[in-house]
């Protein structure tokens, strides 16, 4: 999969289904005004709510503009400013983000997740030192968070600091032993400092924790086939790549911190005519058109 990013944790969205709805106004409350904002409020965090609910299926283009005018309604709510935060990460919208997390961090310091998604910004900017201390002070507040700890450990892993990277890795997984894309990453680093059989027992591993995982299946198809077991290797490259072909594409990996000795490695791998021919059912297969149902009779 692609580098983990954190931008709307699932956590996150959720908690906004349940966040304190605005009280209702009463008949005792004598200015209009103030009925007027508490209503305001009230619609700002139904805004969230469905925001939070495209952000689930991916629409952010539908959830921003609802997100910004939530931040307007009630502005008051460090989750709403939080969400519109991570929507603006998505949207590559690097400057807003960072302003609307800030918001976020002044409305609520204790906010574990704001500096998490702080870092996102930062590290999506290659500002990577300062990803690292946004990390380290959310790690602060939520010390055991896995996905924090692997950012973390992603933001070493490209300052070039790879003790450092391998021992966050090591810590997410010990506290969610299911966290695979931390055994992914310590395979990658495994692999660039020659230790391939450690790097073949990472994947191994990762790929038995989840079987539709195509990133370290395809690192340990490469591996696998480099070494000499090339049977299982190809056997596994094509599984790889029908799960996901855009590991096919080297830039893609590259994005995912895939180092130099495994890219050089898995080009020779994607230009075997075997490894050719299922990247192109793959992508025969991508772009046939669905066929139509025949009505029943």
């Amino acid at each position: 999969m692609p580098k983990h990013v954190r931008l709307i944790s699932l956590l996150m969205v959720c908690s906004l289904w349940s966040m304190p709805k605005a009280a209702n106004a009463q008949a005792l409350i004598p200015h209009t005004l103030q009925l007027d904002a508490t209503k305001l409020e009230k619609q700002g965090l139904s805004l969230a709510q469905e925001a939070a609910q495209l952000a689930q299926f991916q629409q952010v283009d539908l959830a921003l503009p609802r997100a910004r005018l939530a931040s307007q309604l009630a502005p008051g709510n460090d989750k709403v400013w939080l969400l519109l935060g991570g929507l603006q990460l998505q949207s590559k919208e690097y400057d807003g983000a960072i302003a609307s997390l800030k918001k976020a961090q002044s409305l609520n310091p204790k906010n574990g997740d704001i500096l998490f998604a702080l870092g996102s910004a930062n590290f999506q900017q290659k500002n990577y030192q300062a990803a690292v201390v946004n990390y380290q002070d959310g790690l602060k507040l939520k010390p055991n968070d896995p996905e924090g700890l692997f950012d973390l450990g992603n933001a070493y892993y490209l300052l070039g600091k790879l003790p450092d990277a391998i021992a966050q890795y090591d810590k997410a997984v010990s506290q969610d032993k299911k966290f695979w894309p931390a055994l992914n990453n310590i395979g990658l680093i495994n692999y660039e400092q020659g230790n391939i059989p450690e790097a073949i027992k990472r994947w191994q591993s990762a790929v038995t924790l989840e079987k539709q995982a195509a990133e370290p299946l395809l690192a340990l198809a490469v591996a696998l086939y480099t070494k000499g077991d090339r049977q299982q290797g190809l056997t596994l490259g094509e599984a790889a790549l029908r799960i996901d072909s855009r590991y096919a594409n080297l830039n893609f990996l590259k994005e995912n911190l895939w180092g130099d000795r495994l890219l050089s490695d898995t080009k020779k791998f994607l230009e075997l005519p075997r490894i050719q021919t299922a990247i192109q059912q793959r992508e025969n297969s991508s772009s046939a058109p669905t066929p139509r149902k025949q009505p029943t009779q």
